[in-house]
């Protein structure tokens, strides 16, 4: 639905004059015109004199050129429309979205783009210190289009920081009733996701590019640039948030150019991304490309593609990500699978060199829970893990779990995976799964050639393989189960690995079941719960 056909409503400006207490207190509305065919690119903030303003609600503005821009206020919501933000609109001053009252919603018909994007080999200067995208505790962003995304150009920032109480919303247009007008309801692909271009290292550079600072990757989906030389670059944080409906694709490159729902695009470690939950996504549920970037305490439900992907020399760590592939059920009724794999892990993607090996992550206290079924993305099946290109990896207390499974295994280890096999570790972890390993039980080249895959994920009596019939979870289904008495094996208490990012533990798995009262159990138990309604 156009926001243009909603609401071109002009406001009849009146004077009243209310007698009260020996006083005249005057209310004069503003005219406000939101159809796209008039230009309301300068927008005066509403004028009231005393009385009751609640319903003057201040939606957001920024400066340009030609002044201020501001979104307009309906009584209920903020609407954005293509004078505010569009695919020809670059924001490059700071932007606030609060908390609108009684459940209103900041709704945009196309993209939010904040900061300048270009490539430096054609004269672009990447700003030292460009806007910032400032999202506040409570607040909801809808989105109408698959061309709708968030993009974070190098040099900006976003700060999208919730609370526990309040945490903030990116969503579809369509999860209101008043905004879905063929009563279609939310589904994946509504809108397009939240890109963020760092400066951080990638291996889709070359180290005379990043010398000479002309590294710039032209990212998926949508064209703009990432990549740098700096691999602690802060491009923000985004904190106690939900990203449900989004990514979107095929794009300009055709099928496999598509968008993600959080695409961290060569972001640094200064960067902090927690407490998320990523919900019923097109493509992936968070991909990155290059950078240090972290992540910690984060839900993937029901996405169609990979829950994580990791590529092109990431350098960065993740603790305490729960990942659980499940059915939507579509308009019509039919139901169809989502979920492709937990972790797809590429180690290279353009060319390792002396300033970037093959990704090479640190994590821990993973849970993954697939199902038997092939994602209607692409029909490929729910996998836990897919290891390629060289990929490299430490994983700690992970959990894997396949119950009920005749067409699928757990753990596909391709021939470019076998490269550096033995760069891959698992430690304390858990593999309860119908079928352990897609294709053969023994590595056919590399390293490890002639190994058996279970040995190589036991590591020496350090994890262990069960069967799919054993008591690993709670009855709740998604907390580890810390008294079976299936499980032989402890938990790594993580002492060895940088304290300043991991958190000492003594179980298995992404949550315990001993840990009802933590904010990251409630966390997990309502991003459960919801991905069951929907």
């Amino acid at each position: 639905m156009k926001l243009s056909d909603l609401f071109k409503v002009s406001l009849v400006a009146s004077a009243v004059t209310l007698a009260a207490c020996g006083g005249d207190i005057e209310i004069t509305p503003t005219v406000n015109d939101n159809s796209t065919n008039t230009d309301n690119s300068v927008n005066n903030s509403n004028n009231t004199s005393g009385g009751d303003n609640s319903d003057d609600f201040e939606c957001a503005s920024y400066e340009s050129d030609s002044g201020t821009v501001q979104g307009i206020f309906d009584g209920r919501d903020c609407i954005y429309n293509d004078s505010f933000a569009s695919k020809t609109i670059e924001i490059t001053s700071n932007i606030t979205f609060s908390e609108i009252p009684d459940d209103g919603v900041h709704l945009f018909e196309q993209a939010l783009l904040i900061g300048e994007d270009g490539n430096t080999t054609e004269g672009f200067e990447i700003p030292a210190n460009g806007p910032t995208l400032t999202v506040e505790p409570g607040a909801t962003l809808a989105f109408q289009s698959g061309e709708a995304i968030i993009r974070i150009a190098r040099g900006a920032k976003i700060q999208a920081n919730g609370t526990e109480e309040k945490p903030i919303t990116f969503t579809s247009a369509n999860a209101f009733d008043r905004f879905d007008s063929a009563g279609e309801g939310a589904r994946y692909a509504d809108w397009g996701g939240i890109i963020i271009n760092g400066n951080g290292i990638t291996d889709q550079c070359t180290d005379a590019e990043r010398d000479a600072s002309t590294c710039n990757v032209a990212s998926e989906g949508i064209t703009s640039y990432f990549g740098g030389d700096d691999n602690t670059d802060s491009s923000g944080s985004i904190k106690w948030a939900k990203i449900w409906y989004a990514g979107s694709g095929p794009k300009v490159g055709g099928e496999g150019d598509d968008l993600n729902s959080l695409t961290l695009n060569a972001v640094g470690s200064g960067s902090e991304f927690e407490y998320l939950h990523i919900h019923q996504g097109f493509d992936d549920g968070i991909e990155f490309f290059g950078g240090a970037a972290t992540i910690k305490h984060i839900v993937v439900t029901d996405t169609q593609d990979d829950s994580f992907d990791f590529d092109a020399g990431w350098q960065g760590a993740g603790q305490f990500l729960y990942v659980q592939h499940g059915t939507v059920t579509l308009n019509d009724g039919t139901v169809v699978n989502m979920g492709n794999n937990g972790f797809e892990s590429d180690g290279v993607k353009g060319e390792s060199s002396p300033q970037v090996g093959p990704t090479n992550p640190t994590l821990a206290n993973i849970t993954i829970v697939t199902t038997d079924g092939n994602s209607v993305r692409d029909d490929d099946p729910s996998q836990a893990y897919k290891f390629d290109d060289e990929f490299n990896a430490s994983i700690y207390n992970a959990l894997l779990v396949k119950k009920n499974a005749v067409n699928s295994s757990c753990i596909q280890v391709t021939s470019d995976g076998e490269k550096q096999a033995d760069n891959i570790m698992f430690n304390n972890s858990v593999m309860a799964c119908s079928s352990n390993f897609t294709d053969t039980d023994t590595f056919a080249a590399g390293p490890l050639a002639g190994q058996t895959k279970a040995s190589w994920f036991e590591n020496s009596g350090s994890s262990e393989i069960l069967t799919d019939d054993v008591s690993v979870l709670a009855e709740n289904g998604f907390a580890t189960n810390t008294a079976s008495a299936d499980v032989s094996i402890n938990a790594n208490d993580l002492s060895g690995l940088d304290s300043s990012f991991f958190e000492s533990v003594d179980y298995i798995g992404a949550v315990s079941d001993q840990d009802t009262s933590s904010s990251w159990y409630k966390w997990v138990e309502t991003a459960v719960n919801a991905a069951a309604q929907d």
